[in-house]
């Protein structure tokens, strides 16, 4: 699926972009043009170096899960969503000072839709106790993705872990808001393009500025218990359920590797 699926987000991207900016036919074939140029990019020169990064991830798997490889990954997450948007982000405010006030009344409805929908996802206007179950669920969910089922003790252990979580959905529903008016008022100040490429990468790559102190201080907290659960859930495991999670690693490796051969090294090969 994963291998089906990239091979078409140029067209998934390009829906997902007129689903939320009512694009025209001219803005549509120029976000094609330009997002098919990052595409060949993050395919060929970034989808190797994400094999090297999970191969080093399943070492400190097979080492024995510590709470600062856990970090290690998430940082390296964000230093590989750092490099796509080094890379995109001057496309992006090519496209971006095309749109009309119309079509940001359109992205605007679309954002109605979706803050709905994590209002929902997450029981924000529900008592801490439901939104406690939805905080598991969507946890129990992402580890059970990658280990296979969990016996009922182990699920147990988990909940046990998660309960003590502070609540903080609410607070990161509130900063989701903020990020969306600041992008309006990004958008409202386009003037210059060389200087809105700027302000929007700066935007893009530094999301944690401005927000609520104490929400910046939980989220710390949360990311430092992330790791721990993370830890923990390696621990417990049985061998079967950590060679699911190998299987699972070495499948992304494999995927990657495949989708990241050139046409011609692929036609070199077959002879």
């Amino acid at each position: 699926m994963l291998s089906l699926g990239y091979r078409q987000l140029d067209t998934y991207a390009a829906w997902t972009a007129n689903d939320y900016f009512d694009l025209d036919a001219r803005q549509k074939h120029d976000f094609l043009q330009r997002f098919d140029r990052l595409h060949n990019w993050h395919r060929y020169e970034q989808l190797p170096e994400y094999v090297t990064f999970l191969d080093a991830t399943r070492t400190r798997f097979q080492n024995g899960l510590k709470p600062e490889d856990v970090r290690w990954v998430i940082e390296g997450l964000k230093l590989r969503y750092r490099a796509v948007i080094a890379r995109a982000t001057d496309d992006a405010a090519t496209m971006l000072m095309t749109v009309t006030p119309a079509q940001l009344e359109s992205l605007k409805r679309k954002w109605d839709v979706d803050n709905h929908r994590f209002v929902s996802e997450f029981r924000i206007d529900d008592g801490a106790q439901e939104q406690r179950e939805a905080r598991f669920k969507r946890g129990y969910t992402r580890i059970t993705d990658w280990t296979g089922n969990l016996s009922s003790e182990q699920e147990a252990r988990i909940a046990a872990i998660m309960s003590e979580w502070p609540i903080i959905h609410p607070m990161r529903y509130r900063d989701r808001m903020r990020r969306q008016r600041e992008f309006l008022d990004l958008m409202s100040r386009r003037g210059d393009g060389r200087r809105f490429a700027d302000r929007l990468r700066h935007w893009l790559t530094h999301w944690e500025i401005g927000r609520d102190p104490e929400y910046a201080r939980l989220q710390e907290d949360w990311e430092r218990r992330q790791a721990d659960l993370y830890v923990a859930v390696a621990r417990m495991l049985t061998p079967q359920q950590r060679a699911a999670v190998l299987r699972r690693i070495q499948g992304y490796m494999d995927d990657f590797t495949q989708l990241a051969q050139r046409p011609d090294a692929k036609t070199s090969a077959s002879r």
